[in-house]
């Protein structure tokens, strides 16, 4: 009768080879879901090019959040095409939002250094993201944060930029955008804040409007009296 030998470690030696397998299908199947959501992702930016969207990330994100906090949740939404929005908030918002919306393609270089050279400094009081970045946010992603939703959001813009077109873009966000609780885009805000319609909006209420856009949640255009002023100014400087 012969003994079967076994070398030193050779039932201690497969774990870690098993964990490490593990580990790499793992790593596989997750590099897998990535590619393919990236990929619905820009698949979807093509098909904005004629459909509108009958949701986004944001929309649910804050339906969600109603859900588990028990608040009420009422959605105003409806979507009209841009010859339907007053040109007083498309000009708003572009001079509030991003000034240089029609020569950048995607990313403002000029306004990230001046973010960056704010933050060595501790004094940074703007941002610098344009309104396709904030597009893509909000259709994609919501109001989370992260290194992966910004590399994914740095390689979605230029392919919007590139598909949907400066027109599509604006028109598209100033339809999504949130403009109060549950307020989504320039048709619901009008009519929640000035009881009219977006195409009647005129100078003032677009400018308070556009006032409130970096804080919809805490502002009301009824308060935004100093920074509607100032984008008035910028309005009349870019021959607005």
């Amino acid at each position: 009768m012969t003994a079967t030998l076994s070398t030193p470690g050779s039932r201690f030696g497969s774990k870690p080879l098993l964990r490490s397998i593990r580990l790499r299908t793992v790593l596989l199947w997750l590099v897998i879901a990535l590619a393919l959501a990236w990929s619905l992702a820009v698949f979807s930016l093509i098909a904005l090019r004629w459909i509108n969207p009958p949701t986004t990330a944001l929309h649910m994100q804050r339906h969600f959040q109603a859900l588990i906090h028990g608040v009420p949740y009422h959605e105003r939404y409806r979507f009209v095409p841009l010859t339907q929005i007053s040109p007083h908030l498309q000009h708003a918002v572009v001079a509030a939002e991003d000034a240089r919306f029609y020569q950048h393609h995607g990313f403002d270089w000029h306004e990230i250094q001046i973010a960056a050279e704010d933050d060595l400094e501790g004094s940074r009081t703007r941002g610098a993201s344009t309104l396709t970045q904030q597009l893509v946010k909000n259709l994609f992603f919501g109001t989370g944060r992260s290194v992966l939703r910004k590399g994914a959001e740095f390689t979605l813009v230029p392919i919007a930029e590139f598909v949907l077109g400066k027109q599509r873009i604006l028109e598209l966000y100033l339809n999504i955008v949130e403009w109060g609780p549950a307020v989504y885009g320039a048709d619901a805000a009008a009519r929640y804040h000035y009881q009219t319609s977006a195409c009647n909006l005129d100078r003032d209420q677009s400018a308070r409007l556009a006032a409130v856009l970096p804080a919809p949640l805490r502002r009301h255009p009824s308060r935004m009296n100093r920074y509607s002023v100032l984008i008035l100014e910028r309005m009349r400087q870019m021959g607005w």
